[in-house]
C-alpha cells in the first residue's frame, strides 16, 4: 500500500518552487543588466546583424575570361626581331578552368636542337673521343655524351658532343619584355544560382557600357579589369610583378538580400596576391616550347613565361525571410535568459557578504520528525508562519 500511495502521490501531487523576493540592488542590477545583454544579443546580433530571420541558400556558378591588349616589343617568339604580341601569343593556355595566365615577361632561346658542342664554360674538355664515353650524363646534368670529342663552336678548343636541347636557356632577367601589359584587360563573364530559391544572375547587366572599366570607387560594378588597376589595389607596382609574375585570386562575392530587389543583388570583387616573395623562387613562370622542322632537323624555341596567373573564384549565400529560422533563434534565445537568474543566484549564494543568510531562505531543510511522520502516513502540509509564507520578501 506504501508504494501505491507514493505512486499515486507522484501523480495528482504538484509541486512549485518556493520563491524568495531579495531586495538587493546589486543582484537586481546584475540580473537585469545581464538580461539586457542577452536581448541585445539576440535581436541586435543574431536577429539583425546575422539575419536570423532568414533562411539561406549558396551560389553555385560557372566563369569564362576574355583577355585583350597588343603589345610591341623587340622580339617575338619567332625570331629575334622587333615585332607585335598578341592574346594569342601571351594568354598560356588560351583556355583554363577558373584561371587565366596573361604572360608579361619571358626568356627566349632560339632554335634549340638535339645534338652540340658542350659549352666552354663547363670546363668538360677533350682531346680524344676516349674522354667523351658515350651516354654518359655531363656535370651539369642537362644532357648526354654522344661519345664525340669535337671542336667548340665557341673557340679553338676540343669539347664532348652532348644529346641535349642546346644552346642552353639564360635565364638572366632585364626589363619586363611586354611593358603594355599594364593596360591589358580582362572581361569575367560569371553566371550564377541559387538552386534553393530558383534565382539567377549574371555579372554582365545589359545597360553595361562595353567599353567601360573596373574601378573600386565609381565602377564598382563593371567587369572589365585593367591589369594595372589590380596591382594598384593589391598594393604592388605593375613593374615589379611583371618582371617575376605572380599568382593573384580574384574573389566574386554574391551577398544577395532577396527580401528586397533583384536589382541590388550584385557582386562584390576583392583581389588578394597569392604567392608571397622568398630567396628561393620569386614570382610565377613556367616553361613550354614551340617544335618546328629545319632541313629535317628538329628544332625548338624554348619561352620561359613570366606573368600574372589570375585564378577566379565564386563564394557567396542568399538570403530570404523565413518564419522557421526566426521562431527556432526566438525560441533560443529566451532559453538563453534563463542564464541571467543562473548568475545571479550564484552572486547571491557565493559573492554577497549576506550569502549565508541568502542561503537560508532559499533553501528549506526537512528535519528528522518530518522524515518520521512521512513514514507513519502521517499526511503532512505545511503553509509556513507569518515569518515565513510561500513568496516571502526579505530586505
Amino acid at each position: 500500500m506504501a508504494y501505491c500511495d507514493f505512486i499515486l502521490s507522484l501523480i495528482f501531487e504538484y509541486d512549485t518552487p518556493k520563491i524568495v523576493h531579495i531586495h538587493s540592488k546589486k543582484v537586481g542590477i546584475i540580473n537585469r543588466l545581464l538580461q539586457l545583454i542577452i536581448i541585445g544579443y539576440i535581436v541586435g546580433y543574431v536577429i539583425v546583424y546575422k539575419k536570423g530571420y532568414q533562411e539561406f541558400d549558396f551560389v553555385v556558378g560557372s566563369i569564362s575570361t576574355k583577355v585583350k591588349g597588343i603589345a610591341l616589343t623587340n622580339r617575338t617568339i619567332l625570331s629575334d626581331t622587333p615585332g607585335v604580341w598578341d592574346v594569342a601569343d601571351y594568354v598560356v593556355p588560351p583556355q583554363e578552368n577558373g584561371a587565366v595566365f596573361v604572360m608579361t615577361n619571358a626568356i627566349i632561346t632560339y632554335n634549340q636542337t638535339q645534338r652540340c658542342p658542350q659549352d666552354v664554360a663547363s670546363g668538360d674538355f677533350c682531346t680524344t673521343d676516349a674522354d667523351c664515353p658515350a651516354e654518359t650524363m655531363i656535370p651539369s646534368g642537362d644532357g648526354f655524351r654522344t661519345g664525340r670529342c669535337v671542336n667548340s663552336s665557341q673557340n679553338g678548343t676540343k669539347v664532348c658532343e652532348i644529346y641535349a636541347w642546346c644552346p642552353f636557356e639564360n635565364d638572366t632577367l632585364g626589363e619586363p619584355l611586354l611593358k603594355s601589359a599594364a593596360n591589358f584587360t580582362i572581361f569575367v563573364k560569371n553566371n550564377v544560382h541559387f538552386p534553393k530559391f530558383k534565382v539567377s544572375r549574371v555579372n554582365v547587366d545589359s545597360n553595361m557600357s562595353k567599353n567601360c572599366t573596373y574601378d573600386p570607387h565609381t565602377l564598382k560594378s563593371c567587369p572589365i579589369f585593367r591589369m594595372n588597376t589590380i596591382t594598384d589595389i593589391i598594393g604592388i607596382p605593375f613593374q615589379k610583378v611583371a618582371l617575376q609574375g605572380a599568382s593573384i585570386q580574384v574573389n566574386i562575392v554574391w551577398n544577395c538580400n532577396l527580401d528586397f530587389s533583384l536589382d541590388e543583388c550584385l557582386p562584390e570583387y576583392r583581389f588578394t596576391r597569392l604567392d608571397r616573395s622568398n630567396v628561393v623562387s620569386e614570382g610565377f613562370n613556367f616553361r613550354f616550347a614551340k617544335y618546328f622542322q629545319n632541313e629535317n632537323q628538329s628544332m625548338r624555341t624554348l619561352i620561359k613565361a613570366y606573368g600574372i596567373q589570375f585564378l577566379i573564384t565564386i563564394q557567396g549565400r542568399a538570403g530570404k525571410f523565413s518564419i522557421v529560422p526566426l521562431l527556432l533563434n526566438l525560441g533560443s534565445g529566451l532559453a538563453l535568459l534563463s542564464l541571467a537568474s543562473v548568475v545571479a543566484d550564484i552572486i547571491m549564494l557565493y559573492v554577497l557578504k549576506s550569502k549565508n543568510f541568502y542561503r537560508e531562505k532559499k533553501y528549506q531543510n526537512v528535519d528528522d520528525n518530518v522524515y518520521s511522520a512521512m513514514k507513519e502516513d502521517t499526511p503532512i502540509t505545511t503553509y509556513g508562519s507569518n515569518k515565513d509564507q510561500r513568496s516571502a520578501s526579505y530586505h
